[in-house]
């Protein structure tokens, strides 16, 4: 068995925790420590048993809780190696915790297998992940400009997909956002649109998945609504039956997810 839930998802912090029953993990720790354990509590997840926190990348709205979160649980960290050195940077006492890696590497965390892939970000060394226990997998792939190649080989094979629906390209250009920060979304290491997050999701269920979380929804460009409307239309373009071929949720921003089985 293998199961997830967001704790938070979206730009003002995101956190995921992965779990076979028996070995737990967090991907990114972009909210208040206080807030993660909180809600792995309320996922019935003593905080002192995570195994690993697995990073995507050094923005704050991923690593946030990280300082205090590892003052209280002494969990190792995973996270590309460009990315460890700028945490380091600004986080001073964390070297010894990072086990670092190359985009497309692959690890376990006892009986979980961890694999790497490439994305397309403003920062040092964007990555998604895939988490495999007894041939179920699940993939993360969020903070991306573009679908990379290496991204769409990751979610190949996937049960279930965290993908990113960012914004509504339509709510971003008419938006109050300042131009340098409208073309930086858009951009080719900025985030992925609804109908670039369908496209992913459309070629995850293509290949195997049958359930996609619509995550790290941006509150000020896009809506719920617009986000799985975005999903459903790309389903109906590779002919997937929302309900019947594929289980389609958006993660909550601020608050605990169900658990969602692989």
């Amino acid at each position: 068995m293998l199961k997830v839930a967001t704790i938070a998802s979206g730009s003002s912090g995101n956190c995921a925790v992965v779990s076979d029953g028996t070995v737990h993990i967090l991907i990114d720790a972009g909210i208040s420590a206080r807030r993660i354990t909180k809600g792995l509590r309320e996922l019935g997840i003593p905080p002192e048993n995570i195994a690993g926190i697995l990073l995507t990348h050094e923005h704050a709205d991923h690593i946030a809780g990280l300082p205090v979160l590892c003052r209280q649980i002494g969990a190792p960290i995973y996270t590309a190696e460009a990315t460890a050195r700028q945490i380091c940077r600004r986080m001073a006492g964390m070297e010894r915790r990072f086990f670092v890696f190359d985009p497309g590497d692959r690890f376990v965390i006892q009986d979980l297998t961890i694999a790497t892939f490439a994305n397309s970000h403003d920062c040092a060394c964007p990555v998604g992940y895939s988490v495999e226990r007894s041939g179920r997998r699940m993939a993360i792939c969020t903070d991306t400009g573009i679908i990379t190649p290496e991204a769409r080989e990751g979610v190949r094979g996937a049960d279930l997909l965290i993908g990113e629906f960012n914004y509504s390209v339509d709510m971003l250009r008419a938006g109050s956002y300042p131009v340098h920060l409208k073309e930086r979304i858009l951009g080719q290491r900025g985030h992925l649109s609804n109908e670039m997050g369908g496209a992913l999701a459309g070629w995850a269920v293509q290949h195997g998945a049958h359930k996609v979380v619509l995550a790290h929804l941006s509150k000020e460009n896009n809506q719920v609504d617009m986000a799985l409307e975005a999903a459903g239309q790309a389903m109906e373009r590779i002919g997937a039956k929302v309900g019947q071929d594929v289980e389609l949720t958006a993660a909550p921003r601020s608050q605990c997810s169900e658990w969602l089985e692989v």
